[in-house]
């Protein structure tokens, strides 16, 4: 893959007028099929599953998910075989998401809702055991202790972009959370006096915080305290939609040019936008927002 994601300054004059100072980190730009987050979070799995001599990918999502795209496409260009196991029925004709998975060739299951909430299950674990044996096994999100290593480098990356002049790290970095990996990283890449804030894209997220806790227990042997996570974003829901999210993007558009991925950026951007103007975020602070996909 490519080399460092752009870091670029982001001039708008409500940001101004709040004294606050905003770059875009734009991991969105990292490859064509394997973008953004997703590619932090599989780099050092996919060579971890090549070292334990495991041929194929086994995963969990939505049948909307970025992650299902992002492993079918890895699985495509590194030469592993893929299995998605979809949460709920089939419906067929497949959606742009799911038919892109098989154009890659990947291998997709459904696992009915119930049995999805107990995914990470022994009793569901081994039944696909059962069946596709062996595989190298990828959780939802792709949210795992290597996965915290990967976006672990953001931070160092951001440290190393900022404008020549610039005094100091950035104070606050930003970024959409899901699952929790990409925060669980980026705060155990920060820097001393530095604080991480996730925009939970999820209503009702608050298992958020044990999770960051854990991935970071896993990959670090404790949780770092430079993070938190805020639950005012969401916009009723993971994929909804409101006129007030969708009036933003559209707004945001024309002034900068950046059509914002609504499920995760947007609602993250949204809601840096809104606590600069409530001066929720301290007038001088330097804020890095990242940007962990394209909309598509």
């Amino acid at each position: 893959m490519a080399g460092p994601s752009p870091l670029t300054k982001l001039d708008d004059d409500r940001l101004a007028e709040a004294g606050v100072e905003l770059y875009l980190k734009r991991d969105d730009l990292i490859g064509a099929e394997i973008t953004g987050n997703k590619w932090r979070k599989l780099r050092y799995n996919l060579d971890a599953a090549r070292e334990q001599g495991h041929g194929t990918l086994l995963t969990f999502g939505g049948a909307y998910s970025g992650h299902i795209r992002a492993v079918a496409a890895a699985g495509h260009r590194f030469g592993f075989a893929t299995i998605g196991v979809i949460r709920g029925e089939e419906h067929l004709p497949l959606n742009d998401s799911l038919a892109f998975a098989v154009s890659r060739g990947m291998q997709l299951t459904y696992l009915a809702r119930t049995a999805y909430r107990a995914k990470a299950s022994p009793q569901v674990i081994d039944g696909l055991r059962a069946e596709f044996w062996p595989f190298y096994l990828l959780p939802e999100g792709g949210s795992n202790a290597l996965a915290v290593r990967g976006c672990a480098e953001i931070a160092a990356e951001i440290a190393a972009q900022l404008p020549p002049g610039a005094a100091g790290p950035a104070d606050l970095v930003c970024c959409p959370c899901g699952t929790g990996g990409t925060l669980a990283g980026l705060a155990a890449g920060l820097r001393p006096g530095q604080r991480v804030l996730g925009f939970a894209v999820l209503r009702g997220a608050s298992f958020l915080d044990d999770e960051v806790a854990r991935l970071q227990r896993e990959a670090l042997g404790a949780p770092t305290a430079n993070w938190s996570v805020s639950h005012d974003f969401h916009c009723g829901g993971y994929a909804r939609r409101t006129p007030e999210l969708e009036a933003f993007i559209a707004d945001f558009q024309r002034r900068h040019a950046i059509r914002l991925e609504r499920v995760y950026v947007a609602k993250m951007m949204r809601g840096i936008f809104a606590l600069a103007q409530r001066r929720a975020i301290v007038p001088g602070t330097r804020v890095v927002a990242v940007i962990t996909g394209p909309a598509v």
